[in-house]
């Protein structure tokens, strides 16, 4: 990691800890119970029952676990936002240094996509949940994306490979957005290449970079040419549904 882009970090760190530290805001009432974080996330994600599934009640379970304490603190969810988009940024940074860096990196995409949920937990928990922080979510979410291909571009990988893997996330995302602003207002069928799958694959493929140097550019080729295999694959799955719901 050069020393220009750890200190431009470090100086985003510091503003971002001060708005988060001027936006907080402690609630007035008792952060919810689990079962009421349910029924308030249910008619925020088209009425869809959080407690369907097995894997879906769990992981929102585990996100109302990880987000009570910073509801009861007052942090903001816009900040939260922030941070995850702070810490995005930093992953193609850390990847850059080479060598046993990209172990560093794998690091800070676990902990940026652990906050990628918290901050909507957050807002939920909080009643400060917003058409702006939806917005602002959305965008950090396709920057966090641009961020993690770059990582995989600086470590080897053909940058046309990466612009296409990013470029076909960007558009299933875009898709949704505007089947949601064409009507399908129900739950958006869920594909095989969501943020979670994004973050897990980047995640996994600067593991390997980390402990197979001499091999990095090899594996970050391999990953670029895996999103843009799943982001065909995805893109196809979502549109296939939006034409069956709107016709």
């Amino acid at each position: 990691m050069t020393y220009p882009a750890a200190a431009a970090l470090a100086a985003a760190a510091a503003v971002l800890a001060a708005v988060t530290a001027a936006t907080a805001r402690r609630p007035a009432e008792a952060v919810p119970d689990r079962a009421e974080y349910f029924r308030r996330w249910s008619p925020l994600h088209g009425g869809y029952d959080p407690t369907g599934t097995a894997f879906t009640g769990r992981w929102l379970a585990l996100a109302h676990a990880a987000a009570r304490p910073l509801a009861g603190h007052g942090v903001a969810p816009d900040a939260l936002t922030g941070w995850g988009l702070l810490l995005s940024v930093a992953v193609p940074v850390a990847a850059a240094g080479g060598g046993r860096w990209p172990l560093a990196a794998v690091a800070v995409v676990v902990l940026a996509g652990l906050l990628d949920n918290l901050d909507g937990a957050v807002a939920v928990l909080t009643g400060r949940a917003t058409r702006f922080g939806s917005v602002l979510d959305s965008l950090a979410d396709r920057v966090s994306d641009a961020a993690y291909v770059a990582a995989l571009a600086v470590l080897g990988a053909p940058g046309w490979l990466c612009v296409a893997g990013g470029g076909l996330a960007g558009l299933q995302e875009y898709g949704r957005a505007r089947a949601g602003a064409c009507g399908m207002t129900e739950l958006a069928v869920l594909t095989v290449w969501e943020r979670p799958t994004r973050i897990v694959l980047t995640a996994f493929l600067l593991l390997g970079c980390g402990l197979l140097p001499g091999s990095a550019d090899r594996i970050a080729t391999g990953g670029a040419a895996a999103w843009v295999a799943f982001g065909l694959v995805g893109l196809g799955q979502l549109l296939v549904a939006v034409r069956r719901r709107l016709g």
